[in-house]
């Protein structure tokens, strides 16, 4: 992921997931590349194939705006893809690595501890920071010191618990790509982690590789747990002010449903064992794959 020239794998990426005939194009003849031609991406796009070249080649790293507005058009990006295709745009600073350690506010804590419903503190490299006990009676991959990311490629218990596991795992990488942003390359930490799950993952390689881009609040997540059965619940992630890269994720199901007595069940359940214990009964194999 360290690159010079992510402006042209972004070009690459996405003209490679346009199809000829989503654009108008007839799709014919022999194509020796999935997608577009990057001529037809720059006929689209109202510029000459020879200037699109030098932007995918990383020659000219600073279109217009009006030339990223055309290309984002062409490669039929959606607002996330089409921001983020801006910043790439952009001239910039490479910025000094993000080092110093990660600390949860006490008050963020402190509120953790009074919530019934399930809640934990991600970081910016999706570490769980902090959780209250029931979300670790949700998974014991919500236990502080977990890597929700890694946890989610790697540990076959988070595929058995997520019902929704391949949409789960294209938005996570999708938001990844946006909370890290064009600066991303130069950051080790952020580095490691990409090349052990491209390694470890076909899964997370080959989503990696799309480039997608979307900037998520929050969603639903569809669960199977081993104790209390199927949960249908909101997921919602707070961005927290004063700290860099932190979110407040909660999960809550909609009142007087079944969701909502087996959550409750849950949370009896929490009160009473040391649900973030990775031997708790609750699962057979909690631990993160590593």
């Amino acid at each position: 992921m360290d690159s010079k020239n992510a402006l042209g794998e972004y070009l690459r990426a996405r003209r490679e997931l346009v199809r000829p005939e989503d654009v108008g194009l007839v799709p014919g003849g022999r194509r020796r590349v999935p997608g577009l031609r990057r001529e037809e991406l720059a006929l689209l796009s109202g510029i000459s194939s020879d200037y699109y070249l030098r932007l995918e080649q990383g020659r000219d790293q600073c279109p217009s705006a009006q030339v990223v507005d055309a290309l984002a058009s062409a490669l039929r990006l959606d607002a996330d893809g089409a921001a983020y295709l801006h910043e790439l745009a952009r001239p910039r600073k490479r910025r000094a690595p993000r080092t110093p350690p990660e600390r949860v506010p006490a008050g963020v804590a402190m509120l953790l501890g009074s919530l019934t419903m399930p809640a934990f503190v991600q970081g910016r490299y999706m570490d769980v920071l902090a959780a209250n006990p029931i979300a670790q009676a949700l998974s014991p991959n919500f236990r502080p010191g977990v890597n929700v990311l890694r946890a989610l490629f790697l540990d076959p218990s988070d595929r058995e618990l997520h019902q929704d596991w391949e949409r789960a795992t294209k938005a996570v990488v999708a938001g990844l790509r946006a909370s890290a942003g064009p600066d991303a390359a130069g950051d080790p930490r952020l580095e490691s982690l990409v090349g052990e799950l491209s390694l470890r993952s076909e899964r997370f390689r080959k989503l990696w590789a799309r480039h997608d881009v979307e900037r998520r609040a929050g969603g639903t997540s569809h669960m199977l747990h081993p104790l209390v059965g199927t949960l249908h619940l909101r997921r919602e992630k707070l961005a927290l002010n004063g700290v860099d890269g932190q979110l407040l994720v909660v999960y809550h199901a909609e009142p007087g449903s079944e969701s909502a007595q087996a959550l409750a069940l849950l949370g009896s359940y929490a009160a009473t064992t040391e649900a973030g214990d990775p031997g708790s009964p609750l699962y057979s194999s909690g631990a993160e794959g590593r």
